[in-house]
């Protein structure tokens, strides 16, 4: 399959509506310290181009899991297609509540509707999915990237016609902005440039080693060089994305300095950071560019959640219904499988973006990365032991993931873990989302790797 169609499916299925909706509001409301993130696109593309891409292709796989079972044996892909399965239903969960919660700034509702609109918006997502709809294939991927990619554009057009030039590019610190230094070991400190590069590249390297589709896509191109072209085409799309994103950040930043009337009454420019691009794309636009943008958030919405359902009912039936069934299922029986399954997943998705969403901590940005990124370092790792550690145990693997998981989890939550436990931290109240992925990556590494030497000296000194 072409190498820049591949390239830019793999970011256009990757990049979803949770980045488009989410990284305005960071720019215009922290700052523009996250753009630094473009710094990591060299080191992404040498670790995934050169060290994970060839391995992958060596081995001729089908599916990640075959390698985990090969070396590991099945309780250890059972139990990573588990973690897989829980990952895309917070992904899809947040899939669902960004548009929703987009929704009621566009149509001007109360917060109180929201439920009513995720399950609005999920139930009509999740029958799209279970009837069949239509596929998430490469050229609607790139259709509603274009459409998307377009939308934006449009923003920083009419911005710039409105205010009659670029002066509401930034050219100084805004006061509202959060204090955003080049590196800091404190973990109060919200946002550094090096650890918006270090968390970029891990989850880059984490979803091209461990996520199906990126491993799907791969595999499609045929050679490692055509791999390697796919992924440097995906990673162009995504700093063009990126750019494209920060600018509409800034220019709405400009705006809404020079029409403070159209902010939410009672709001300040940080506070309301989140619901002003959805607000523009409402208010400001020329209608049918409006409608045409609002049609590709949820075309693109609908199109994830069907992929996200189609590989959740694959990992199940195959990993599980198939695996331990005596007599294997017919057609009719799978098909019947898969859409009970998928009526599951709407359930467990509607009740998720419903009533826990909004009690997660932070921005839309800080919400994604503890939400939906916040097993993929996890995942990643029994990978990681089954290719890159020679000496990898199961049992090392599954503590890998455990620790790692665990670790991620205390870090995400650590406020509200400390609030509910009445416990007053000694050190830190608060630690950045940005070491998330770091400390779940160490504490992996470190366990599965002392418990896997340990237990092959174990089983030595016992020969």
């Amino acid at each position: 399959m072409n190498s820049v169609l591949v390239g830019i499916s793999m970011y256009a299925t990757l990049f979803s509506t949770i980045t488009y909706l989410s990284s305005p509001g960071e720019y215009l409301g922290k700052g523009p310290v996250i753009l630094s993130g473009l710094l990591g696109i060299p080191f992404v593309y040498l670790i995934v181009g050169y060290w994970i891409i060839p391995v992958y292709m060596r081995r001729h796989v089908t599916s990640a899991y075959e390698l985990l079972e090969a070396k590991l044996g099945v309780q250890v892909r059972l139990m990573a297609a588990s973690l897989f399965v829980l990952i895309r239903l917070a992904w899809m969960s947040l899939l669902i509540y960004l548009p929703s919660s987009a929704i009621i700034e566009m149509l001007g509702l109360e917060k109180t509707y929201l439920p009513w609109v995720v399950l609005t918006t999920g139930g009509v997502a999740i029958i799209y999915a279970s009837i069949g709809g239509l596929r998430a294939v490469v050229i609607t991927d790139l259709f509603q990237f274009v459409l998307l990619f377009g939308g934006a554009i449009m923003v920083i057009a009419t911005v710039t016609t409105d205010l009659g030039g670029l002066h509401w590019f930034p050219t100084s610190w805004q006061e509202h902005w959060d204090t955003q230094p080049v590196f800091s070991l404190n973990p109060n400190v919200r946002v550094t440039v090096l650890g918006t590069i270090l968390s970029g590249v891990l989850w880059w390297t984490c979803t091209a080693g461990a996520d199906q589709t990126a491993i799907q896509r791969f595999m499609s191109t045929g050679s490692p060089s055509a791999a390697r072209r796919s992924f440097l085409i995906n990673s162009l799309a995504g700093a063009s994305v990126t750019t494209i994103l920060a600018l509409v950040g800034f220019s709405l930043l400009g705006y809404y300095q020079a029409h403070p009337e159209f902010i939410p009454e009672g709001k300040t420019i940080s506070e309301a950071a989140d619901k002003l691009f959805p607000r523009y794309l409402a208010f400001h636009l020329p209608t049918g560019i409006a409608g045409l943008v609002l049609a590709a958030l949820f075309a693109a919405a609908m199109s994830s959640v069907d992929s996200g359902v189609n590989s959740i009912s694959a990992v199940v039936l195959t990993d599980f219904v198939d695996r331990f069934r005596r007599k294997p299922l017919t057609e009719r029986q799978h098909i019947l499988a898969a859409r009970f399954l998928a009526f599951g997943i709407g359930v467990v998705v509607v009740l998720t973006g419903s009533f826990l969403m909004k009690h997660v901590p932070g921005n839309f940005v800080e919400i994604s990365n503890r939400i939906a990124n916040l097993l993929v370092t996890p995942l990643f790792l029994v990978f990681f032991m089954a290719i890159f550690v020679p000496f990898a145990t199961p049992a090392g693997a599954v503590v890998a993931m455990i620790s790692s998981g665990a670790t991620a989890i205390v870090v995400a939550y650590w406020t509200p873990l400390t609030n509910y436990l009445e416990v007053e931290p000694v050190f830190w109240k608060e630690i950045s989302f940005q070491w998330i992925q770091p400390c779940a990556l160490f504490a992996g590494v470190l366990t599965g790797c002392a418990v896997s030497l340990l237990e092959r000296a174990l089983r030595g000194r016992r020969d």
